[in-house]
């Protein structure tokens, strides 16, 4: 534990049901969850959540879901996923949260993969369990999430429910033991080759109790990001019922303005795309308005006087807060490099921005900055649970940054190889480069090939060159990103080495490449998709093993 860090008291936990129970005990009726229904907001109070949970568990148990049973949940963010999940993590049962925008052939495959036997979906999907039937044995049981088509997630309560008044107790009985698999979360890439990130109850509450200890919480917040992201499902959900807060759920991305006016959260978790939209619409609405220069003035003025210990932001830029909904304090920022003016622009207004670091690996948060030690060009102070070390560093002191404790993961699901490759003695080589100085842990880049997009979407390159390398004039390819001039990843180019007596001669070969690409990559998210082509005179630089040398590319 860094001593030179000031870390906040948090009530331990013992299990998932033990937070859970807590958060009933500490709120009872008060209201725990926010959502929207036909138009009008409804409140639920943490007993009346908790009792449905328990009412899920119970009708599952009695038609023998027990024990371990995988349970997926795939869908839009909504009141019903989260009634699955937690009813899950309280439970014996693993969950499985996905995707829902993956491919229907990356879906199925990981339903597979993770031997699920239970699925939650919204009604867009059940066809997808009734067309690939005969594909997913282990597939028992389809309830529906947001209609009531056949099975439905609300028939199941129900069930529950009169269970319970018999004084039904299966549900009730265990939970699952610490260090066993209690979450299994799908990495990008899936295509192929499934790879499972194995969780534990102890890894998960592991990260609620440090993350509180470095980062504090209040009141009320927006819960944007989806809910099958570690981020959110952790960091956001699991973190904000231990501080026993209300929970206002995002009913689409659309809509995260107006209901940021609407809820009027205290807090809010988002990915730098987020940020960076917040950002550039509160400065074109100052230019619109002629009232830029005034508020580049005011900053300076209220700078001053904080440094003087007179903080009057919230008074002098009250009109940008208020299109915030007028009580935001703090934004919570992770998932990618995040601009430091943006930061710092936020913070001075007196919204305080935390940037931080994580990967699902480590379930997700290894580092965030502090509210009263904030550096807008690191990414914060460590869990005190986690070791670290800087594997290799250069003369400047970046290496691969590696971490070992508490919230690091059990490994990979049935893939003891790639487990070996990344844990070590109970070190987990994160991949990405950095240094730790003045007790704060700074990132400079990425070991391996992983794109990290703006929006916070993580894109593996050999996923999209496998697509690109059915084409049968392409000998050889490599996806890499497109930064801007403020050096985010904000798209993916293709750059290939044609067979040109095999291109079709229907037009210009640039022209036919990104057309032909596009057509190959049309099932995959459009976070996946080409933005640029170019195309080489000759070869790409090898190894003696035919290797591409990405290192040696000029991008």
């Amino acid at each position: 534990m860094d001593t030179a860090v000031k870390y906040n008291k948090v009530q331990p936990i013992d299990s998932m049901r033990d937070m859970m129970l807590k958060c009933v005990a500490a709120m009872g009726d008060k209201t725990l969850f926010k959502y929207k229904r036909d138009g009008a907001v409804v409140d639920v109070s943490a007993k009346e959540f908790y009792s449905q949970t328990v009412d899920l568990g119970n009708a599952l148990a009695k038609r023998g879901f027990v024990k371990g049973c995988h349970i997926a949940c795939i869908g839009a963010n909504s009141y019903n996923w989260l009634v699955v999940y937690l009813s899950t993590l309280c439970g014996q049962n693993v969950v499985v949260p996905i995707d829902k925008d993956m491919p229907e052939k990356d879906l199925v495959n990981v339903v597979d993969h993770s031997e699920s036997a239970v699925v939650f979906c919204d009604k867009a999907y059940l066809h997808i369990f009734e067309d690939h039937k005969e594909e997913l044995k282990n597939v028992k049981l389809v309830a529906c999430l947001n209609a009531e088509e056949g099975l439905s997630l609300s028939v199941l309560i129900e069930e529950g429910h009169a269970l319970t008044a018999e004084g039904y107790g299966e549900y009730l009985a265990a939970t699952s033991p610490d260090k066993e698999l209690k979450m299994l979360v799908y990495t990008s890439g899936t295509t192929g080759h499934p790879k499972g990130v194995m969780l534990s109850q102890h890894n998960l509450r592991s990260g609620v109790y440090y993350g509180l200890m470095v980062e504090n919480v209040e009141e009320r917040c927006l819960s944007v990001l989806p809910y099958h992201h570690t981020y959110e499902a952790v960091c956001g959900l699991l973190v904000s019922i231990h501080k026993h807060n209300c929970i206002c759920i995002n009913d689409s991305l659309r809509a995260v303005l107006p209901n940021l006016q609407l809820y009027k959260p205290v807090y809010i978790m988002v990915v730098p795309a987020f940020a960076e939209l917040f950002y550039k619409r509160v400065w074109a609405a100052l230019e619109e308005k002629g009232k830029a220069g005034t508020v580049r003035k005011l900053i300076k003025v209220s700078n001053g006087l904080r440094k003087i210990g007179i903080d009057l932001r919230r008074k002098f830029f009250k009109q940008i807060i208020d299109n915030f909904g007028g009580e935001l304090r703090q934004i919570i920022c992770g998932g990618a490099p995040m601009r430091a003016d943006v930061g710092e622009f936020f913070t001075n207004i007196g919204i305080g921005m935390n940037i931080g670091y994580g990967i699902t690996e480590c379930s997700p948060l290894v580092s965030v900055n502090q509210t009263i030690d904030n550096d807008f060009t690191s990414v914060g102070a460590m869990l005190p649970c986690l070791e670290l070390k800087i594997d290799d560093p250069d003369e400047d002191g970046n290496g691969e940054i590696c971490v070992k404790g508490d919230v690091v993961m059990m490994g990979y699901y049935k893939d003891p190889e790639q487990t070996a490759e990344v844990l070590k003695d109970g070190w987990f080589s994160t991949g990405d480069l950095g240094h730790f100085t003045n007790h704060k842990l700074y990132i400079t880049g990425r070991k391996k090939n992983l794109i990290v997009l703006e929006n916070g979407k993580n894109v593996f390159p050999e996923e999209i060159e496998n697509y690109i390398y059915s084409i049968p004039y392409v000998k050889d390819v490599v996806v890499y990103s497109v930064k801007d001039e403020k050096g985010s990843e904000t798209a993916l180019c293709a750059e290939g080495f044609l067979d040109m007596d095999v291109i079709p001669k229907t037009g210009k070969p640039e022209d036919v490449f990104k057309a032909d690409i596009s057509a190959v990559l049309k099932e995959l998210p459009s976070y996946k998709h080409i933005n640029k082509v170019v195309l080489r005179d000759e070869e790409f630089p090898k190894t003696s093993s035919k290797k591409i040398r990405r290192n040696a590319l000029k991008k």
